[in-house]
């Protein structure tokens, strides 16, 4: 399967409009399974590039140098036999990993901290261990953590929402002595369905977590507040955001530690459960534990159109909410990106992309994944909108969880990168094209991608460096990495 990686780089203020990548550097390969094994990037410790993955029963641990030779390989052996939601924590001169196994209804989080080599300095710390139902859709991601930006603040919790009531039991890390110096509980009750988004821990160590109610057949939120609390502190403080008679769908939030905000974007529509009609923006003060007025940015009929001629009123509904950009002068960029699920039970084998991994031949019916055209929003700081571009690209695949599909996101400090496969093209080719600042479009290509190359998983990337993503990629059961310097 021939694959082709694309990349917009979008620059906000000093690159140039024409920029190309320096290179392009593949590890060596390793055995892999991508039906039952975990992957992930760490990052660089002390100038070494660390990535994790599993084959089998075993865990492993890979160091590489600047030119990706593998110079090390860490046996992680002091994991359980099966472990879940693996997130690895990089300092300047060591590591976290917080990870969690489950043993029949027993679901329990550990903490370790390994050396700069990968070297486990003491026992695992057991966080806590929980009972739930077996058949839980949520058992393998019971617990989740927050981690503030200069890693001085770390925090596992679990969010049990059950109907209208949130059970929060949160356990702050100590980084240095590797125990629990901290558990808080918390029960809150809303007056519909109530979930929550991923916690943020700011550098100052408050930890925030969005919750918001669900509503309707298109799982609108009617109400939407952000809980918070200190370290030293015993109990939450709640900010509601004021959304008037609307109804938010996506609620996305980003954590500002440099201006002391939180940045929160959602779409909107003024009906239960009608089409998404805007942008709702509003920004949270960390000081003031309080929101700003909110306001709401219809969409506009240029941009429908462009976005479907034919159904434009539902133009926009299946657009997502992925990245929220904040701009020196306090202005934001939106990144929304089209996805969706069909089924269906008469199919062709082997029609979308890179389905053989899967192999779905036997199955009476197949899901299928479409994750298509990213849109691009400009706002200045008075919420006025300056452009709004369309990346066009069309992803379908059968049966993977679109795991090929979506972008992964770099920043270079001056502008974006998003990178993605191109299923359009029946030739192998890595295009850059770059967006400047009022919204023109430049395109380029780089020498990758070619018949011999493997296929890439950019969603799964990470930015190790200034001008440095990581994407690790796939052939038939063979894993690599490749890294890509601007």
């Amino acid at each position: 399967m021939k694959t082709i990686l694309a990349a917009l780089l979008f620059t906000l203020s000093f690159l140039p409009q024409n920029v190309q990548a320096q290179k392009i550097i593949y590890t060596d390969y390793a055995p892999y399974d991508v039906r039952n094994s975990n992957l992930s990037i760490v990052g660089k410790i002390n100038g070494t590039l660390y990535t994790f993955r599993s084959y089998g029963k075993e865990y492993f641990l890979d160091a590489y140098n600047e030119n990706m030779d593998k110079t090390a390989t860490v046996v992680l052996d002091f994991f359980p036999e099966k472990i879940y939601n693996v997130r690895f924590i990089p300092f300047a001169d060591k590591m976290m990993v917080l990870y969690q196994s489950q043993e029949g209804t027993r679901i329990t989080q550990y903490a370790a901290m390994l050396n700069d080599k990968g070297l486990l300095q003491k026992n695992p710390l057991k966080v806590e261990e929980k009972r739930t139902s077996f058949f839980g859709t949520n058992d393998k991601e019971f617990f989740a953590s927050a981690v503030s930006d200069n890693r001085e603040h770390i925090m596992v919790y679990s969010a049990n929402n059950k109907n209208k009531t949130l059970d929060f039991t949160g356990y702050w890390i100590d980084a240095n002595t590797m125990k629990v110096s901290k558990k808080i509980k918390y029960k809150y009750k809303a007056n519909d369905i109530i979930a929550n988004n991923d916690g943020l821990m700011s550098d100052s160590g408050i930890f925030y977590l969005p919750v918001f109610t669900i509503i309707g057949n298109r799982n609108f939120s009617d109400e939407y507040s952000i809980h918070s609390i200190h370290k030293s502190e015993s109990v939450f403080k709640k900010a509601s955001l004021d959304v008037a008679t609307n109804y938010l769908e996506y609620p996305f939030q980003k954590l500002d530690n440099k201006n002391g905000k939180i940045h929160f974007v959602s779409f909107f529509s003024t009906q239960r459960n009608g089409n998404n009609e805007g942008v709702a923006a509003a920004t949270y003060d960390m000081n003031s534990h309080s929101f700003s007025a909110t306001n709401f940015l219809p969409f506009d009929d240029e941009m429908r159109g462009e976005a479907s001629p034919k159904k434009r009123a539902r133009a926009l509904n299946e657009f997502k909410i992925n990245q929220l950009v904040i701009k020196n002068e306090g202005g934001f960029v939106v990144a929304a990106e089209e996805q969706y699920i069909t089924t269906q039970s008469n199919f062709m084998p082997g029609i979308g992309f890179y389905s053989f991994y899967y192999m779905p031949l036997m199955n009476q019916s197949v899901r299928e994944y479409h994750y298509n055209d990213v849109l691009l929003l400009s706002y200045d700081a008075n919420f006025k909108k300056e452009w709004h571009k369309f990346l066009r690209k069309e992803q379908y695949s059968q049966e993977d969880g679109g795991m090929f599909s979506s972008y992964s996101i770099m920043n270079t400090g001056g502008g974006l990168g998003f990178l993605f496969n191109d299923f359009n093209s029946k030739r192998s080719r890595i295009q850059l094209s770059s967006v400047s600042a009022d919204g023109t479009i430049n395109i380029g290509y780089l020498d990758a991608g070619n018949t011999d190359d493997p296929d890439w998983l950019p969603r799964l990337g990470k930015q190790v460096d200034a001008r440095e993503i990581v994407v690790p990629c796939l052939r038939k059961k063979q894993l690599c990495f490749a890294k890509i310097v601007l």
